[in-house]
């Protein structure tokens, strides 16, 4: 018998008290991500404590996944939000970018800001706007078709996995996976803490990731099909293919695999999903995925509980019209 799909939310502003927390496992939630990129595990530790009362309160031995920042790149602080209108042209110091990316600004070359909700394009030494939107400190910087050349762990990253088996993480999510030496990297900064036991589950979402799918399977326990930024990196109408692609070479393998992005993103504003939603979470648990994770709409949605009940719902049956087949 197949076991049941994992269910996770993330943690975020929307979801830090105890009573949503409480009212997310009541509606099936087996456990939550916990982003890095924008704090640590010991900065954390309030609102952990709080899951942790929650996930007591319900019966529930929660999970706890953490995502580290890993080899992703993101602009430094700004004095304010940049409004970025499509068509105007903005000099290359306005955005700080790492040096990293603003020493292969080449002609010619897009970035994508903020898990690609804006796209700019070097031309003749500036920017020029051709998806517009407001940018925010700290936000994702993407060059596509470009690889470049940095570590797979930060040094925070490497310290919230020693204080990961004190906080009670049951899983390392990495961020960007290039090659199995990422993998390798990660795997012994946890033997190393003493930490053999967290599972680690290697994120899909870059076109160097999908091409070394095969070596980087038998490297970690999970692999997510991380649909964000992987979609920044195709057309968007290839997207389905691949993570049809990525779900059969899992399968093959018999290898656990998550499905992430955007499942409910219409939840993030509104009480009810689409009829495109919700098909889409049915589709893949009838692909095998072994769970399925929501991000923004339970972290900064304004339905955190409803959301984790249509996930909960739609998987559940999912599961049982496929063992109807």
């Amino acid at each position: 018998m197949k076991r049941r799909t994992r269910i996770f939310g993330t943690l975020g502003p929307a979801c830090r008290d105890r009573e949503t927390l409480i009212k997310m496992f009541s509606e099936g939630m087996d456990g939550i991500r916990l982003n890095l990129s924008h704090t640590g595990l010991r900065e954390a530790s309030g609102i952990v404590e709080t899951y942790r009362e929650a996930a007591h309160a319900c019966g529930v031995t929660p999970e706890l996944l953490i995502d580290m920042q890993g080899p992703e790149l993101r602009i430094g602080t700004l004095s304010e939000p940049l409004c970025l209108h499509e068509g105007e042209r903005i000099d290359i110091g306005d955005i700080p970018f790492p040096e990293i990316v603003r020493d292969r600004i080449r002609d010619g070359q897009e970035l994508l800001l903020d898990d690609g909700k804006m796209l700019l394009k070097e031309d003749g030494g500036t920017l020029l706007v051709l998806r517009g939107g407001l940018l925010e400190s700290r936000k994702s910087v993407a060059l596509p078709g470009l690889s470049l050349p940095v570590p797979a762990m930060t040094e925070a990253d490497r310290e919230n996995i020693r204080l990961a088996a004190s906080f009670g993480v049951t899983a390392v999510m990495q961020p960007f996976v290039r090659s199995r030496e990422d993998l390798a990297a990660v795997r012994a900064a946890l033997d190393e803490a003493g930490c053999p036991h967290i599972r680690l589950l290697a994120k899909i979402e870059n076109l160097t990731g999908l091409r070394k799918l095969d070596e980087l399977i038998p490297c970690c326990d999970e692999i997510v099909i991380a649909r964000g930024d992987l979609g920044n990196a195709m057309p968007l109408w290839e997207l389905p293919a691949a993570q049809k692609r990525i779900a059969a070479a899992c399968r093959g393998a018999g290898r656990d695999f998550m499905v992430v992005t955007q499942m409910l993103d219409s939840m993030t504003h509104r009480p009810v999903p689409t009829r495109a939603e919700v098909s889409d979470i049915f589709n893949a648990v009838l692909d095998g995925a072994s769970s399925v994770m929501v991000t923004g709409e339970t972290a900064v949605g304004q339905y955190p509980a409803d959301v984790i009940r249509f996930l909960t719902r739609t998987v559940r049956e999912a599961e049982a019209f496929r063992s109807s087949l």
